[in-house]
């Protein structure tokens, strides 16, 4: 709906809503003057009965809970009460502009005459009470916080992994704890006889994209081959590490949180998180039973 659309509504509304209080203002004056108020308590009479409403239906907009439970009852009870208001008016002929301070009687019966008096009497008094609560409700409401989605928290919490390798300290206790050792990366040699086709062909996610070597310049192209498969074992076994120690620590980071960390897919952290596994799986931890002589 655009604004002016909505503008119009809001209008109509206002318009509606002040037809309907000037009917129901008539036959609230009416009553207040019958059960004995003044002429000017008549009249502000039905400000306070209709007025309430009106606050209380704002003050179901703004809260929520148990709060706007409580607003709908305020609501409800004082549309019923002014709805009973204006029955007895329309049933009562006598209380069709009464003279000021003379007594009417709301109905025939006793028992009903007392009730509706009672109920008459207890608006005002009742719109100072809920009324100040409601106002204190609406003051000191505070909306609540919006949810952070899961894929936000998991990259804030990737934010703060660390990007350097962990103190070789922090391995020893893990390795000795697990009974397991994380591979050693492979020499210089063994990368160089590999080769440097077969090495990046292993893992396609690395950082460093493969340089085409020119003629002439094989032996250039294999040092730098031989660099960057070494930069990427480095990152892989530094990965390696990182979940290794969160998996002990019983936090163990998702793919997703681990390849963010080191700049990577999360298909690459994926297999670094299997490859800790497969170690883990393959090397359980020994239990060595400790006696004393006899």
């Amino acid at each position: 709906m655009n604004g002016k659309a909505a503008s119009a509504l809001v209008l109509a509304l206002v318009v509606v809503v002040g037809m309907a209080f000037r009917v129901s203002w008539n036959a609230l004056r009416d009553v207040a003057r019958a059960i004995g108020a003044d002429e000017q308590a008549s009249l502000l009479y039905p400000f306070v009965v209709d007025g309430l409403m009106a606050l209380a239906l704002i003050a179901t907009l703004v809260l929520t809970g148990r709060d706007k439970t409580v607003a709908l009852w305020i609501l409800g009870g004082y549309t019923v009460a002014s709805l009973l208001l204006n029955y007895v008016h329309g049933l009562v002929p006598a209380l069709h502009a009464p003279e000021v301070g003379s007594l009417v009687r709301l109905a025939d019966w006793d028992a009903a005459h007392y009730a509706l008096v009672l109920i008459a009497t207890s608006l005002p008094v009742g719109a100072i009470f809920f009324g100040s609560d409601l106002v204190a409700k609406v003051l000191h409401h505070r909306p609540a916080p919006v949810s952070e989605p899961a894929d936000e928290r998991r990259a804030d919490e990737s934010a703060h992994l660390p990007h350097t390798p962990a103190p070789a300290a922090q391995m020893d206790t893990f390795s000795s704890r697990a009974g397991t050792e994380l591979p050693a990366a492979p020499t210089v040699s063994t990368l160089v006889r590999e080769g440097a086709d077969g090495v990046q062909g292993e893992d396609p996610h690395g950082p460093h994209a493969v340089r085409t070597p020119e003629p002439g310049t094989g032996e250039e192209a294999a040092r730098q081959a031989q660099f960057e498969e070494a930069e990427l074992e480095r990152t892989r076994q530094d990965a390696r590490r990182t979940y290794a120690e969160s998996a002990q620590a019983g936090r163990p980071l998702s793919a997703r949180a681990l390849g963010e960390a080191y700049g990577m897919s999360e298909s690459w952290a994926r297999k670094q998180i299997l490859a800790v596994r497969e170690i883990s799986d393959s090397h359980p931890p020994h239990l060595v039973a400790v006696g004393g002589e006899r």
